[in-house]
């Protein structure tokens, strides 16, 4: 196993990336302070060129690929290749990435387009890595790996420094955690700085690759399940940033998929900012309530990634909002006779409620053939207000009954 990632060897990575990757900002949000009770910084490294962090590590590790040499490979299905793409272009180094078959097809686009050698191999992350491996070895091309290397690691710890520089009297950072590589990062650097300051890792539910690997000592290996957060979705977190992140990390909480959702939906609501699931998990580690102790702290959540297809933004937007009850399903039960409908689309109407779609159902409505089932879904302002909705219909003599999709299936 390597040695440890070293606060030296962060700061020479600082130095080897400056000029090659954007010093982003760290501004404090005023509404998600408010919203949180607590001082809140936001570290917006979704500007970084390719929409990540992982431009931090690759430009450190391209620093250290030897002149002269026959290029690079990697495994990726998004944000590494990304990178690895962009950061090779710009020095020169020719790359390869192999991405799976499922990849979004507007990532390969973007690498082909960066000059990238792109290999679409497997149906799955470890066969295209293990396919990027046999391709390395064959063309003798150095291979890079996405979280489980030294130099990226220290690339990525230059974020922990930078979050430092710009709130100083930071008292936590939220870290999202998948193979490692950047709370191994950043968590190396802050403590070594400022040993006061606590990390908190955050991991999607559906993945808890580091708090399960804490529990037995090593890392463990997970069959990967689908999740909003999918640039956390690997298998297995790496030797090297798991031995390095469980000396330093505090605490690591886990978030289900409508704190993701409503965390997407409120940095593009509050912050006007585009951030995909794995980016916002550390807001949704705040939203989901298990962070008590922070309240009144000065706390960073960096933001570390932007690149989430536009159709998939529109499905989280709308989960987003039916997990806040701004959308819901509503199914009434209604006279089949003239002026039924208009007569609860008006009650409707007066409760401030906007209908996004309505259909009839006749045929499973029941046995009254003089009743008819109306399925709505409903626009509100709030849950509050959703409640005044369902009093006024009350009122007013429908049985209505409110439909969760998500709690549905998942039940």
């Amino acid at each position: 196993m390597s040695q440890p990632v070293t606060l030296e060897q962060i700061r020479q990575a600082e130095q080897a990336v400056r000029g090659r990757i954007v010093y982003t900002p760290c501004p404090r949000s005023y509404l998600l302070s408010e919203l949180l009770g607590c001082n809140v910084h936001c570290k917006l490294d979704y500007l970084q060129h390719t929409g990540s962090f992982k431009e931090r590590g690759v430009a450190n590790a391209l620093a250290h690929v030897e002149p002269g040499g026959r290029g690079v490979i990697a495994a990726s299905a998004g944000n590494h290749a990304l990178a690895l793409a962009y950061h090779g272009r710009q020095r020169g180094i020719p790359v390869t990435v192999v991405m799976p078959i499922f990849a979004p097809l507007i990532k390969v686009a973007t690498c082909k387009r960066l000059g990238a050698c792109v290999v679409q191999e497997g149906s799955s992350f470890a066969e295209a890595a293990a396919h990027a491996r046999m391709l390395g070895k064959r063309d003798q091309l150095t291979y890079i790996h996405g979280f489980n290397n030294p130099h990226v690691i220290a690339g990525q710890g230059t974020l922990g420094l930078e979050i430092l520089e710009q709130v100083p009297d930071v008292d936590a950072v939220i870290v999202p955690v998948g193979g490692g590589g950047l709370i191994a990062g950043v968590a190396t650097a802050i403590k070594s700085l400022s040993p006061r300051v606590r990390i908190i890792g955050v991991e999607p539910e559906r993945n808890p690759l580091f708090s399960q690997s804490l529990t037995q000592g090593e890392p463990v290996t997970l069959p990967i399940v689908p999740t909003l957060a999918d640039g956390l979705a690997v298998g297995r977190m790496g030797d090297v940033s798991f031995a390095a992140a469980a000396k330093v990390v505090d605490r690591v909480v886990s978030v289900d998929e409508s704190q993701l959702a409503l965390a997407v939906l409120r940095l593009l609501e509050l912050e006007k900012a585009v951030v995909e699931g794995a980016g916002a998990s550390s807001l949704a580690a705040m939203l989901s309530g298990k962070l008590p102790e922070l309240a009144g702290k000065t706390v960073v959540l960096p933001l570390c990634g932007g690149n989430i297809d536009p159709l998939v933004l529109r499905r989280v937007i709308e989960f987003g909002m039916s997990v806040d009850q701004r959308l819901c399903r509503l199914n009434v039960t209604i006279s089949d006779r003239p002026g039924g409908l208009a007569a609860l689309t008006q009650a409707l109407a007066e409760g401030g409620a906007s209908i996004q779609e309505i259909r009839h159902e006749r045929i499973f409505a029941g046995p009254d053939v003089n009743r008819v089932l109306v399925q709505l879904v409903l626009e509100t302002r709030s849950g509050d207000h959703l409640q005044q909705i369902m009093l006024l219909l009350r009122d007013k003599g429908y049985q209505a009954r409110l439909r969760w999709q998500y709690e549905q299936e998942t039940s």
